[in-house]
């Protein structure tokens, strides 16, 4: 599952010191285990056994090269948003053949750019992006793939920002629509039909949901099938994570042994096969949050303690801007320090960052570690939408990156100068 543990009285990724690493580069500083990303892969992998499936990386969860590039040598493809991404895949070393490029805003340069890198397949979300993805393809005579992304209207039961699959989301064709779409880019000249796409929302920890959708689709996929000649059911990401853990046995031993996730691999195949394996079609799989949310750190350094009449704030040197999850998503990382404390003394308080903004703040009224000015400390479970998300607000530097492989780390992206905040400003 993971590669976070204490050791000798230090938190390490793999056979890294994760103290040596911040005082080597510095914080804050993100820092990625291949390791557990090799394994989340694996798994996922070979829990779909015989399953004739494609796993396909979402790119906005992690874009670091070195990460695309380790997911790319063990045959992974991906799941891109934008042409920025596309161009990262390809200098990763990724096939773009390997590519579906999802989201609902694509430009005209951006669809010329994935035709004429030959990506698998456009993942349509309007009648109006099909007319519009067929019009480009006309203007530099190429034939377009796509998939219709129905939304089959089933509450992922997950957080509003980032469910996807009800018909009051801006996301897919509503179930009952969708025919007539086909039926549309059947008689497009420059469009070429290959399959069917739903992604129903992130960070889903119950497998019923994906049971629903699924199910609701199957007799639409059929159909398909016997009209079209279908390849492929993209049936997206989503599996969830564990970000909150209770500490029950106190923070020092929080991150050595946790159980399995809520949704595992395991019983997500278990449920999905028996519907799936009928339908003698490619099954595509879109994780992004599963595979690199707990493969990843997020490293900060106390700055002060500031003891305010109401409550006790922890004031530390990384920002919303570094990791906007917390104010964003009201997400929940779990914070330990990194030398392992003998004594279990808490205090509640918040742990907020240095950014002019009352919503820059990394937990609230939690019971956390008593850390004080100059601890290093760890907010866990940072390897998908942390990163990716962050920004130089304030303009404050983005933050280095370290990928670890066992005893060997590599800089996977230098830390931003000052002068790198004004490149390209006249």
């Amino acid at each position: 599952m993971h590669q976070f543990k204490y050791h000798q009285g230090a938190l390490h990724c793999e056979e890294v010191n994760l103290q040596n690493l911040a005082e080597d580069y510095g914080t804050p500083l993100y820092v990625y285990s291949s390791q557990t990303l090799r394994n989340n892969y694996k798994r996922l992998h070979e829990a779909l056994g015989n399953l004739d499936h494609h796993i396909a990386f979402a790119v906005k969860a992690n874009s670091n090269l070195s990460v695309l590039r380790l997911l790319a040598d063990l045959g992974s493809g991906f799941d891109i948003v934008s042409g920025g991404e596309l161009f990262r895949v390809i200098k990763a070393g990724g096939d773009p053949k390997r590519c579906s490029f999802a989201g609902v805003g694509k430009t005209t340069e951006e669809i010329r750019y994935a035709l004429e890198q030959g990506i698998y397949c456009f993942n349509i979300e309007s009648l109006a992006e099909l007319e519009f993805i067929n019009n480009v393809a006309e203007s530099i005579s190429e034939i377009a793939p796509v998939a219709v992304r129905i939304n089959p209207n089933v509450d992922a039961q997950t957080h509003k920002y980032i469910s996807t699959g009800k018909a009051e989301n801006k996301f897919g064709i509503d179930y009952e629509e969708t025919m007539k779409v086909y039926e549309r880019a059947s008689a497009l000249p420059h469009i070429q039909i290959k399959g069917i796409q739903m992604h129903i929302g992130s960070q889903l920890t119950n497998v019923s949901p994906f049971v629903e959708a699924v199910k609701r689709v199957i007799p639409l996929v059929k159909e398909l099938q016997q009209t079209y000649g279908i390849e492929f059911f993209s049936i997206g990401g989503g599996i969830g994570i564990v970000y909150e853990e209770a500490l029950a046995s106190g923070p020092s031993h929080w991150w050595s042994e946790q159980e399995n996730p809520p949704l595992s691999p395991d019983v997500y195949a278990r449920e999905l096969l028996p519907l799936l394996s009928a339908l003698k079609l490619k099954i595509v799989l879109e994780p992004g949050r599963y595979m690199s949310g707990n493969a990843g750190v997020l490293l900060t350094s106390c700055l002060y303690e500031k003891k305010g009449r109401d409550k006790t704030f922890k004031i530390v040197d990384a920002g919303m801007n570094d990791l906007i999850r917390p104010a964003l998503y009201e997400g929940h990382h779990e914070i330990v320090p990194i030398v392992e404390r003998q004594s279990e003394n808490t205090v509640i308080g918040d742990v907020v960052g240095p950014i002019c903004e009352s919503g820059d703040f990394f937990c609230q009224n939690r019971a956390i570690a008593d850390f004080q000015q100059g601890d290093l400390i760890a907010l866990m479970s940072a390897g998908a939408y942390s990163f990716t998300m962050a920004s130089n607000y304030n303009s404050r530097p983005l933050p280095a990156e370290i990928l670890v492989d066992g005893t060997e780390t590599t800089v996977a992206r230098k830390r931003q100068q000052w002068t790198d905040l004004i490149a390209g400003e006249l």
